[in-house]
């Protein structure tokens, strides 16, 4: 099984065809490649804030900072990309489904490590999903750059989930599986923002 198609199975969903259609769109691209670039900004800080609050794991801090190194890479990739496009790169309101999986995190450890970990691995797999199921619509420089990030997503993916399995001192698959409905909901329910990782646009669910 090769990691993309993993990772299709490791989701509850595919994104929706109405996403898809949005995103497509020239005039969704300077929101798309933005929103991008925030995302990439807040997966370096999302694993500087688990290198800082969990100092004494040794594995988690080695993954997290070599993703951290990679996330801030692909951020200044996707600089390069819009300043190439004539795209300022200008303050974005952040989607509801990074806030939406964090909702129900459970506040005691290592069930709040453990969490977050599920959630980081939710993230990245719907990113590399995204990225190989929106490559096909865009032009070839974005679609070349798109399909060049699957290979570290899908490592980040891994990396995530492989962390909480082994954090976590009991099997997890019911807490994934909790995870997994709620990322699905995110997605599938209309949404009133465009985003990466936005849902199905509300006035197409309209």
């Amino acid at each position: 099984m090769d990691a993309l198609t993993e990772i299709q199975q490791f989701l509850g969903c595919a994104t929706p065809s109405g996403w898809i259609e949005r995103a497509a769109k020239s005039d969704s691209l300077p929101v798309l490649l933005i929103d991008h670039a925030n995302c990439e900004k807040k997966a370096a800080s999302t694993a500087m804030n688990l290198m800082f609050r969990y100092v004494d794991r040794t594995d988690l801090l080695n993954k997290m900072s070599r993703l951290a190194r990679e996330e801030l890479i692909h951020f200044e990739q996707c600089l390069a990309l819009m300043e190439a496009r004539d795209i300022e790169y200008t303050h974005l309101g952040a989607a509801r489904y990074a806030a939406g999986l964090r909702e129900p995190v459970r506040t005691s450890e290592p069930g709040r490590l453990v969490d977050l970990l599920i959630i980081g691995a939710f993230i990245e797999a719907r990113s590399c999903e995204r990225f190989a199921a929106l490559a096909p619509y865009l032009d070839d420089e974005l679609a070349k750059f798109y399909r060049s990030l699957l290979k570290s997503e899908g490592r980040h993916y891994q990396d995530y989930l492989s962390l909480a399995r082994d954090y976590a001192g009991e099997p997890i698959d019911e807490r994934i599986a909790f995870f997994r409905g709620v990322e699905k909901e995110l997605i599938e329910s209309p949404d009133a923002e465009f985003r990466f990782h936005s849902g199905v646009p509300a006035e197409q669910a309209a």
